[in-house]
């Protein structure tokens, strides 16, 4: 009995705060994503999933614009500026790259799915990429001294 209660006492302590905790947590997964957009028909699903696709292919495009003019007020040599940039340009390529070759092995992980199960894991996979990548970007303008 005395058991029970330690657990339950727990419980209502501490779960109260991770629920908070977990509500406030930016949706990051692949996992979450879908789960998120579950709600949906299969059809809907996949707008949900496309919708915030869109929307951290907005972000991301931000995040690039932000770093490339944060570059442009960098404190640092001249030479070094216009090396990151050039390397920023090709960063941003070749994480397209790396987004496609990843997002269609993670829809391949559908095996013989039915309907949009393929699109689906693909959508989940770009948002999921995108929110990372435009992170990686805020964080490293942040980390940069200006003029």
């Amino acid at each position: 009995m005395r058991t029970i209660n330690l657990i339950c006492f727990g419980l209502t302590t501490y779960l109260p705060t991770m629920v908070l905790a977990a509500s406030t947590a930016p949706v990051a997964s692949e996992r979450a994503l879908r789960e998120e957009c579950s709600a949906f028909s299969q059809a809907g699903m996949r707008d949900c999933l496309a919708e915030k696709a869109e929307a951290r292919q907005k972000a991301l495009k931000r995040a690039e614009e932000k770093m490339a003019g944060t570059l442009s007020k960098w404190d640092e040599d001249n030479k070094y500026v216009n090396q990151a940039r050039a390397k920023l340009v090709a960063s941003n390529r070749k994480f397209a790259e790396y987004r496609k070759a990843q997002c269609e092995f993670a829809a391949s992980l559908s095996g013989g799915g039915a309907g949009n199960s393929h699109e689906l894991g693909r959508l989940a996979c770009i948002s999921e990429l995108n929110n990372r990548r435009a992170q990686q970007l805020r964080d490293a303008a942040s980390d940069l001294p200006l003029k």
